[in-house]
């Protein structure tokens, strides 16, 4: 069985070392960035399973590699190191798409509990290596490679806006998805409109889904949305 590889990012080489010797004792494959410049370097020549990802480093914010990561790959696994144990800076950190975080200085045993929790929480199904080609969540199945989508088996007609909406929402399900983390999957980065957009069409996807069964696009208020059943709320 392949090990699940984990990427750690952290200016600080004794953090580096630690996490990076008793995680690999523990089982794991290891990799290190100290910048995120490398941090995006090590992800596209390798994607990891898992970031172990430093909220501060020399060249730029842990926030903004976090959601660029979390774009560009929707099923790895973040946890953030931080210094602060500031309400606003946990709450902004899960927002963009965090698993979980560790406040700095932390128990090594913690984070590998942390960490193992994550990759349980995010680890693929056989049933759904077998069939990857295929979302699934509730009675909704999107078919990525024929582009079609089925409820309760019966056909949904969307666009392609709506399709890619669906998409991110099934690949993430479970997680919040903040207006501005949708825009980025959806519209890209180029989109220049109001967030309000994404209201719309999640209400266009609403009233799709909804002509098959119980609404399953909850809105977490102060936050965005989330994919899942109303008795998971």
């Amino acid at each position: 069985m392949t090990r699940p590889r984990i990427l750690v990012v952290d200016d600080e080489p004794n953090i580096v070392d630690m996490v990076s010797t008793v995680l690999e004792f523990h089982g794991f494959e290891m990799a290190a960035a100290a910048t995120a410049a490398e941090a995006y370097a090590a992800a596209r020549t390798s994607p990891p399973d898992l970031v172990v990802l430093d909220v501060m480093l020399p060249d730029g914010s842990g926030f903004e590699v976090c959601r660029t990561l979390r774009r560009s790959l929707p099923r790895v696994g973040i946890v953030l190191l931080t210094a602060k144990d500031a309400h606003s800076e946990r709450v902004a950190g899960l927002t963009l798409g965090a698993d979980d975080y560790v406040t700095k200085p932390f128990n090594i045993d913690e984070l590998l509990a942390r960490v193992r929790a994550v990759l349980r929480r995010i680890a693929p199904s056989e049933a759904a290596e077998a069939e990857e080609a295929v979302l699934r969540f509730a009675d909704i199945e999107l078919d990525e490679e024929a582009c079609t989508v089925q409820r309760a088996g019966r056909p949904v007609s969307l666009s392609r806006t709506e399709y890619e909406l669906l998409r991110y929402l099934m690949l993430n399900r479970g997680r919040v998805l903040s207006r501005a983390q949708i825009i980025d999957a959806v519209w890209s980065t180029d989109y220049t409109g109001g967030s309000n957009i994404v209201d719309t069409y999640i209400g266009y996807l609403r009233r799709k889904l909804g002509t098959l069964g119980p609404n399953l696009i909850q809105t977490q208020r102060g936050f965005g949305y989330v994919l899942r059943a109303e008795d998971d709320a």
